[in-house]
């Protein structure tokens, strides 16, 4: 297939590795430069005698360089793929030298062996007795996260700019202690509101109204059904048994990878990956976590699309999916399937009313034009429904200029007061934002 350069440069993990990378995407850099159907290599001179040995998996993508770089992916690897996105000629058509052969080969065992590998049968009784302890400190921290929100709610909230950051930390520290890590990041989340901005009400009552509803439902789970127990599990931090999973069946698609999302705290990155089905327009997230010291790549490039199966964990409004198989990387096709705006809001609303705490509904809206009043960007589609652009979107004069004053067809994140755009299609061609 084709690649872009923008292709290659989501991929880069920081704005000075897209720069050094950029400075070693010229072809006279490079001692070697080499490809077969399935891996591109090459071998550029270093700081000591020995070159390093760049090589790339161009079937399932994934990195490997001999530099002591401890990102991922290096310069070097980010250089030597911008060279084959520009200029694919330059390379010789070969077969793998032995350190390349071998790499692939180990690739390719790897994945045999994960999934001819035995599930671990844990010891149920003592599995029993630590989620009965966990689940007894859960309730504790959830009714007492009950009364602070009723406290807060009495009090007024006209004073809720002025408090401090504490304000918002104990909470959520004390909910960590309860071993509900999943409550404590909503805390969290309500201290990161823009106070100083107008409308500030919406947003903070909104998700007081999403903690409350979670810790007066979560006591009740036992009552509730399989899929909203799910729901509230997943919300508190239980985790999902992987295993058991995977030993399920899987939807199998031709899967058009449309953006990629990245957070960073403490060290620890999370990626947001965000999917569409071809042919049974299903969306899908897929998450990736990973500490900096140890990188690591689920081998999914923007712009692109993928055959593979995934495993959706289960809840009202299954999005979260594992990737059980993957196969190669192609073209993404294009694509038919975008709602006017109106069918999103019913969309949205339908999500709302399942799943009350869904906040991003990703989504193929078609024919929206963007325009700025009053100090704020906005969508309008050609009944004249307005959408405001998410605060976090950061490409609103870029996408007036694609508009060039002609409807645009996007892709992106619904949300209950705005609209974050994640990619934008411009004569045809997919352009992630």
């Amino acid at each position: 297939m084709n690649w872009s350069e923008e292709q290659v440069l989501a991929l880069s993990p920081d704005t000075s590795s897209t720069k050094s990378g950029k400075d070693l995407a010229r072809p006279e850099k490079w001692l070697t430069l080499a490809t077969e159907d399935r891996a591109l290599w090459g071998e550029i001179k270093g700081s000591g005698s020995t070159p390093y040995r760049t090589q790339i998996d161009l079937q399932n993508i994934a990195f490997k360089c001999s530099c002591p770089s401890r990102k991922f992916p290096c310069k070097h690897g980010l250089g030597l793929f911008l060279i084959y996105a520009r200029k694919p000629e330059v390379f010789t058509a070969a077969n793998p030298p032995e350190w390349v052969a071998e790499w692939l080969g180990k690739r390719t065992a790897k994945t045999e062996k994960k999934e001819e590998a035995p599930v671990k049968t844990p010891d149920p009784l003592a599995q029993t007795k630590r989620a009965e302890a966990r689940e007894t400190k859960i309730l504790t921290g959830l009714a007492e996260i009950s009364l602070w929100v009723k406290d807060l709610i009495r009090n007024g909230l006209l004073v809720v700019p002025e408090k401090s950051y504490s304000f918002w930390q104990n909470p959520a520290a004390r909910l960590v202690d309860a071993q509900a890590p999943g409550v404590a990041n909503l805390i969290r989340e309500l201290g990161i509101i823009s106070y100083v901005q107008e409308g500030w009400q919406s947003p903070l009552l909104h998700k007081l109204i999403q903690i409350y509803l979670l810790a007066q439902a979560y006591p009740a789970i036992a009552n509730l059904p399989e899929t909203v127990q799910a729901d509230l599990k997943a919300l508190v931090g239980w985790t999902q048994n992987q295993e058991e999973l995977k030993a399920g069946a899987g939807l199998k698609d031709t899967w058009l990878v449309l953006a990629k999302q990245s957070t960073e705290e403490a060290n620890i990155l999370t990626q947001s990956y965000w999917l569409y089905g071809q042919n049974t327009g299903r969306s899908a997230m897929v998450l990736n976590f990973y500490h900096l010291s140890k990188p690591t790549d689920l081998g999914l490039l923007v712009g692109t699309a993928l055959k593979a199966e995934l495993l959706f964990y289960p809840g009202s409004f299954p999005l979260r999916a594992l990737i059980k198989e993957q196969s190669q990387t192609m073209e993404m096709p294009e694509l038919e399937e975008f709602n006017p705006l109106s069918v999103i809001q019913d969309q949205f609303a339908t999500a709302i009313a399942s799943y009350p705490w869904q906040n991003n509904l990703p989504c193929l809206v078609k024919s929206l034009n963007p325009f700025f009043y009053q100090n704020q960007w906005y969508l309008k589609d050609e009944e004249n429904r307005y959408l405001t652009l998410d605060k976090n979107f950061k490409k609103s004069w870029q996408l007036l200029a694609l508009s060039g004053g002609t409807p645009l067809n996007l892709f992106g994140l619904y949300r209950p007061q705005s609209f974050l755009p994640l990619g934008v299609w411009h004569n045809k061609t997919y352009l992630p934002l």
